[in-house]
Order: C-alpha cells, then sequence, then structure tokens
C-alpha cells in the first residue's frame, strides 16, 4: 500500500488527504494546531475550482451546501457602473460555500485510511536521494512514500526546497464576515457584484435565501473588503468602525451590510504572496517525492478569487496523475503541468492588484479615467483563465 505524509489541514490539504485515500492510500495528514477550526467565513468558488472538487468525488457534498453567484456588475464608490450585470451562463458563474461548510464536506471525505494528527509542528523537510521523503518535528519522523506540502503562505517544506521564493507583502489587507440571517439587513434587491475604489474593494453575496438557510447550514450575507496599507493592530471594535469611516457613503449595501456587522464576525487578514514563485513544485525523491500544494506553490492576493480553486486544481491534478503514473513520473508531471498554470493566474492577479491599488492624485485621475475600458478587458481575461481549466484525463 502507497503511503503519504499531507503537511496542513486547509482546504487544499483535506481535498489531496481525501483523494488519495479514496484511491487507496494509507494518509497521516500533520495539523499544526490543536484543531483542525475553519475561519467563520465564506469561499467564493469560480467554475474550475467547483470542477476540481467534482473529480475529486465531492460534487454532491457541493451541490448541497452552495449558493450561486449572479453577475452582479462593478460599480465605482460613486455608484457609476463600470461594468453592467450580465447575463453569463450558469456554467461560467462562480458559487459562493461557508468555508465551515465546505471544511465540513472535506472532512466527511477523508475516510478510514486517514489519520489525523492535531499539534504538529513541521520543522524539516527530508529529500535526499537514497531515502524515503520525509518530514519531522523534531521529536518524531513521519517518511512515506510521497510528502504533500500544503502548509500554506509560510511552508517550512518549501522554504527548504525552493528558497528562491520569498513571502512579501502585496500592499494590502483584507476583512471578511458573515452576517448571519437574523442580523442581516433586509435589502431591497439580490446581494451581489463588487465596488472598486482607489486602494479599495467590497464585495457581498448572499448564503442563501432569507427565512431559511438555503443552501448553507449557515446562511447569511457574506462580504470582504480589502484596503491598502498594512493590517490594522486594533481590537475588532476598532477595525470595524475604520471600515464604516473608509467605506462611508459607498453604494448600498456597504452601509448596510458594515453597520448589521458584529466585531465578532470580523476576520483580518494581511494578503501576502510568494515572489518569485518557486522554480519548481515537485520533487522527486528515489521511488517518491514531495510536492507543493495550495499556498505552499502560489500563495496570491484574492482579487480574483483563485486561491482556494487553484488549491482544488492541484488535489484534483496530482489524484489524476498518481492513478495514471509511476509515483517519481507523477511528481515531475506535476509539476509540468500545475507551474504553467498557476503563473497564468498569478499574472493576472498581479494585474488586478495595480488596478486595484494606484495610489497618488494623478495617477488616479488616469487610471479613473480608463478604468471603464480597463476592467471589462480584465475581468473577462480573468474569467477566462479561470474557466479555461479542465481536470485531467
Amino acid at each position: 500500500m502507497r503511503t503519504a505524509v499531507v503537511v496542513g489541514g486547509g482546504l487544499g490539504g483535506l481535498a489531496v488527504s481525501g483523494a488519495l485515500a479514496r484511491s487507496g492510500w494509507q494518509v497521516t495528514l500533520l495539523e499544526r494546531a490543536d484543531r483542525i477550526r475553519p475561519e467563520p467565513t465564506a469561499v467564493v468558488l469560480w467554475p474550475n475550482g467547483v470542477r476540481a472538487l467534482r473529480s475529486l468525488d465531492l460534487g454532491a457534498g457541493l451541490d448541497a451546501i452552495a449558493t450561486g453567484l449572479p453577475d452582479g456588475g462593478v460599480r465605482r464608490p460613486d455608484g457609476h457602473w463600470l461594468v453592467q450585470p450580465r447575463q453569463t451562463p450558469t456554467e461560467r458563474l462562480p458559487v459562493v460555500v461557508h468555508r465551515e461548510d465546505l471544511h465540513d464536506a472535506l472532512i466527511a471525505g477523508l475516510g478510514e485510511r486517514v489519520e489525523l494528527r492535531t499539534g504538529v509542528t513541521v520543522r524539516t523537510v527530508r529529500a535526499v536521494s537514497g531515502e524515503r521523503p520525509a518530514v519531522s518535528d523534531g521529536r518524531h519522523t513521519y517518511e512515506a512514500d510521497l510528502v504533500v506540502a500544503a502548509d500554506g503562505t509560510d511552508s517550512v517544506i518549501r522554504r527548504q526546497l525552493a528558497p528562491e521564493a520569498g513571502v512579501v507583502s502585496s500592499g494590502c489587507a483584507a476583512w471578511r464576515a458573515v452576517i448571519p440571517w437574523y442580523r442581516a439587513p433586509s435589502l431591497p434587491g439580490p446581494v451581489g457584484g463588487e465596488i472598486l475604489g482607489a486602494g479599495y474593494r467590497f464585495v457581498a453575496a448572499s448564503l442563501g435565501e432569507r427565512g431559511s438557510s438555503g443552501a448553507s447550514s449557515r446562511g447569511g450575507i457574506y462580504w470582504m473588503a480589502t484596503a491598502a496599507g498594512a493590517p490594522r493592530p486594533e481590537p475588532p471594535e476598532k477595525q470595524l468602525a475604520l471600515l464604516r469611516r473608509w467605506y462611508a457613503g459607498w453604494p448600498a449595501p456597504v452601509d448596510e451590510l458594515l453597520a448589521a456587522t458584529d466585531p465578532t464576525d470580523l476576520v483580518q487578514h494581511e494578503i501576502r504572496e510568494l515572489r518569485p514563485l518557486p522554480r519548481s513544485y515537485g520533487f522527486p525523491v528515489g521511488s517518491g517525492g514531495v510536492v507543493l500544494l495550495g499556498d505552499a506553490a502560489h500563495a496570491m492576493p484574492p482579487h480574483l478569487g483563485q486561491g482556494s480553486c487553484l488549491a482544488f486544481e492541484d488535489a484534483a491534478t496530482l489524484a489524476a496523475l498518481l492513478r495514471e503514473s509511476s509515483l517519481p513520473d507523477a511528481v515531475v508531471a506535476y509539476d509540468r503541468a500545475r507551474r504553467p498554470r498557476a503563473a497564468a493566474v498569478v499574472r493576472q492577479t498581479r494585474r488586478m492588484s495595480a488596478v486595484l491599488q494606484t495610489r497618488g492624485r494623478l495617477a488616479l485621475r488616469a487610471r479613473d479615467a480608463a478604468l471603464g475600458a480597463i476592467t471589462p478587458r480584465l475581468l473577462g481575461s480573468a474569467s477566462s483563465v479561470a474557466a479555461q481549466w479542465r481536470p485531467p484525463v
């Protein structure tokens, strides 16, 4: 029986662990925290992410928790439309899922062949010729035929195997929250779309319908705001007050949603990325190997909503290649398949970052004058990049 060690119990780590187990692998999943606890926020999954989950045999669970996200267009803070809402085929639209619901679906898909060990902080990786790949927390060594580094942006394994890839700030911070239905404001129309400002962005989506949990067992209204600058050190109450001041006067439903948000709903993140990307995502080691997956391979800003989607693509690609090839060949093929794909999505994300983070009076005037033309082209190109991926046959 082939064995794998997966480092990191995030969405990507859970997805690949379940996929390998369903293919007959014995998997040890190592998580640094004392328990796997997802954030009480939501995830937007574009068609590529949905296809990846379906190829991992998680489609039924996804259908039970996902809510379709119609095209709500793009506006400026003054209410002017940059991109009008459009009729878009359902297969090209994203869905939104409460992160805790998605986590539960992934946990349910692990099965008996996955051994979960929490409270394990991996400190070293062994990837030398003549020995099986392994990781260690300084007390115990976990060796297997395959090691999957799904340990996030600050991946210890990536730092040792691909030290050229540095973690840098993207120059902005993000706040997310889900307002449960019993506190959510009554809004005149459907919730959706986004608003782009000078270094600021606000996105909102409904999780199901009011009066019931809808598709999600944790229904409500999800929103995400990004702002240029460093994360705020203040407590959540003051962070929320700052957000209300920064976004005051923005088109509905921004004021209404921020007013209904409780400080305990708020989750803040510093946005960081890898520059440059690793030179390789796969490292053959004897008859086995090590691969990088998810943010450990291609951490990027959330402006195109592709972080989780690419992680699920990674998991689907790796699982498919391991079914069709010997382990060392699959590791090499994984690198060849995933690096160009990740690089293309990262390029689109960085282009969007440049649009969102324009600063300075003259630069802002020039950007605003061109924004109406730039944004549709950029979003259209990014949408095509997301839509074109298909699971390996």
